[in-house]
C-alpha cells in the first residue's frame, strides 16, 4: 500500500516550487508531485487481490480537474503508449493532496519495468513514482490470472526413462471446460521448471523433455510476483535399463470391491503400453478397467527399453453358480428345481419370469413349472455391496393348437395364463378383455406372464375373454380365474 508523506514535507516542497516559479515565470504553473511509495516495490494482482493506493500533491489546477493513475508500456516507456488502470476510489486528503485507489487491468502483460505516474484531465503528467526502499522508479507488475496449484505427469509422482532415453513431463488439463482447473486454460502464461530445486534456464513452455534422473516440478512464471504455492506436484524421474521397473495402481485398492464398473489399473508413466491377462491382450492404454480377480501384466515402452510389471488382483466380493443349463426343456406336467450356490454374506435372492419379478420367490432355489425366460439375481448387501445374475430359458412341448388354457389358479405352480409356444412370437397379437369389455392386455409376442396385478374376486370367480390373432387366423375364448 502506498503510504503518505507528512503534510509539512509537502508544504515545504510546494513553497519551494512557488518561489522558483515566481522568480522564473510571470504566472503560476500546474504541477503534480507523487509521494514516494512506502515499502511497495512490486504490483502483484490477481482474482484474490487487486487494489493499490497512489498519493500525490497538486497545485494550480482549475476546479473539476480529475486525475488518473497510468502505467507505462511493458518496456517502461511513456513516450508512445500507456496502460490505463482501473480507478476504484478517490480519497481527497485536502484541496492540494489526493489518494487514488486503483486496480491493474486483468489483461495486463506482465513486465519487470513498469513505470507509474499521475495524469490530469487537463493533460498535465507527473514524474514517475519511486519506492521508499531503494528509490527505484521501475516496478514489476503482473496480473496472476491463475492462482492455484496444478498437476503434471497425470498427477503421478514418478516417471521412468531408459538409459539414454527421455520422457516428457506436461501440465495436465483433465477438465478444460473448468477454466480454473488448469493454467493451460490461460494460453499466455509461461512456466518455470526446476530439477532438484534448481531452476532450469531457458524452459518456459507447458512441457519439459527430461533425459536425466531427478526430482522435477513447475511453477507459473509471474516474474518477481511468482509464488511457490502456484506450482505443480513433484515427479521423481528414475533411469532403468530394463527388467521389472513398472508399478500398477488399483483405484479401489487390492483386494477391491467388484461391484459397479470394477477397478481402474494404472501403470507407471511411459510411451506405450500392452496389457495382458492369461496371455490375452486387454488394451494398449496407460489405464484399463478390471472387473475380475487374476494376474494382470503390463509391458511399458520407455523409449529405448521396455519393462514389465504385474498385479495379483483379488476381489472381496463373492462367487456364485447355478445348476441349470442356459436352455433346458421340461415335459408337460413336469417341474424343474433350480438352485443357486454362493459364498455371499447374507445374500438376497430374486427370481424373474419373462422380465417380471416372481412374488415370494426369494430363496436360493425355485421350482420351475412353466416354460419361459428366467433370471435370478444374488445380492450381497453388507461389506462389499455387489450383485450377480444368471439367465436361463426353459422350453416345453407346445400344446395342440385347439387346446388353449382356460383356467388360471392363483397361488398354484402356474399362476399365469399360458398359451402354446407357436403363438409366442412377434407376429401374434394377444388381447384380453374383462367381462365388462375393458381391455386389460394388448401385446405382441406374449410370453405367458398375465395377470401381473391383483384380481378382484368379489363374490364369483372372474371371467375374462381372449383374442389371439396370428398368421394362421384368429382364436377366441374365455379364461376363468380361481383361487
Amino acid at each position: 500500500m502506498i503510504q503518505k508523506t507528512t503534510l509539512s514535507f509537502f508544504k515545504v516542497f510546494i513553497l519551494f516550487s512557488i518561489i522558483i516559479f515566481t522568480k522564473s515565470n510571470s504566472y503560476a504553473q500546474a504541477a503534480i508531485v507523487p509521494q514516494p511509495l512506502d515499502g511497495l516495490q512490486k504490483l502483484c494482482a490477481g482474482p484474490s487481490f487487486n487494489e493499490f493506493f497512489a498519493t500525490f500533491g497538486y497545485v494550480n489546477f482549475p476546479a473539476g480537474t480529475t486525475f488518473e493513475v497510468e502505467l507505462s508500456d511493458v518496456s517502461g516507456s511513456f513516450l508512445t503508449t500507456t496502460t490505463a488502470t482501473t480507478k476504484l476510489e478517490v480519497i481527497d486528503i485536502n484541496t492540494t493532496q489526493q489518494t487514488i485507489k486503483f486496480a491493474l487491468p486483468t489483461n495486463l502483460a506482465g513486465s519487470e519495468i513498469y513505470g507509474i505516474r499521475i495524469k490530469s484531465s487537463t493533460g498535465v503528467v507527473s514524474a514517475r513514482f519511486r519506492n521508499s526502499i531503494d528509490n527505484a522508479s521501475e516496478f514489476p507488475a503482473y496480473y496472476k490470472s491463475y492462482e492455484s496449484s496444478f498437476s503434471i505427469n497425470k498427477r503421478s509422482s514418478s516417471a521412468i526413462i531408459c538409459t539414454g532415453g527421455s520422457v516428457t513431463l506436461s501440465v495436465d488439463n483433465d477438465t478444460p471446460a473448468d477454466v480454473n482447473s488448469s493454467p493451460l486454460n490461460y494460453p499466455n502464461l509461461k512456466y518455470r521448471w526446476y530439477k532438484d530445486d534448481v531452476l532450469i534456464t531457458g524452459q518456459s513452455s507447458a512441457s519439459l523433455v527430461v533425459n536425466t534422473p531427478g526430482s522435477y516440478y513447475a511453477e507459473v512464471d509471474y516474474g518477481k510476483c511468482t509464488e511457490p504455492n502456484i506450482s505443480s506436484n513433484r515427479v521423481t524421474v528414475s533411469s532403468v535399463s530394463g527388467g521389472s521397473a513398472v508399478t500398477i495402481d488399483s483405484s479401489l485398492g487390492n483386494p477391491f470391491c467388484s461391484s459397479g464398473e470394477g477397478t481402474v489399473l494404472t501403470a507407471t508413466n511411459g510411451n506405450t503400453y500392452v496389457w495382458t491377462k492369461n496371455g490375452v491382450e486387454l488394451g494398449r492404454t496407460r489405464s484399463i478397467n478390471a472387473k475380475e480377480s487374476g494376474v494382470y501384466t503390463v509391458e511399458v515402452d520407455f523409449g529405448g527399453c521396455k519393462a514389465t510389471g504385474s498385479i495379483n488382483l483379488s476381489s472381496n466380493g463373492f462367487e456364485a453358480s447355478i445348476d441349470v443349463a442356459e436352455t433346458t426343456s421340461i415335459n408337460e406336467g413336469e417341474t424343474l428345481n433350480v438352485t443357486v450356490t454362493t459364498d455371499a454374506a447374507n445374500p438376497d435372492f430374486q427370481w424373474f419370469l419373462n422380465g417380471n419379478a416372481i412374488s415370494g420367490a426369494n430363496a436360493n432355489s425355485y421350482l420351475v413349472a412353466v416354460p419361459g425366460n428366467y433370471k435370478v439375481t444374488i445380492s450381497q448387501v453388507s461389506g462389499c455391496v455387489s450383485s450377480k445374475e444368471f439367465n436361463f430359458k426353459v422350453t416345453g412341448p407346445s400344446k395342440p393348437s385347439s387346446v388353449i388354457q382356460n383356467i388360471i389358479k392363483l397361488g398354484g405352480l402356474n399362476p399365469y395364463w399360458n398359451i402354446p409356444d407357436e403363438y409366442k412370437n412377434a407376429n401374434t397379437n394377444v388381447i384380453i378383455l374383462s367381462s365388462n369389455g375393458e381391455k386389460v392386455l394388448d401385446v405382441v409376442n406374449y410370453q405367458g406372464d398375465w395377470p401381473q396385478t391383483a384380481i378382484d374376486f368379489k363374490n364369483v370367480n372372474p371371467v375374462y375373454y381372449y383374442v389371439i390373432k396370428s398368421d394362421t387366423g384368429e382364436k377366441k375364448g374365455s379364461i376363468t380365474v380361481i383361487k
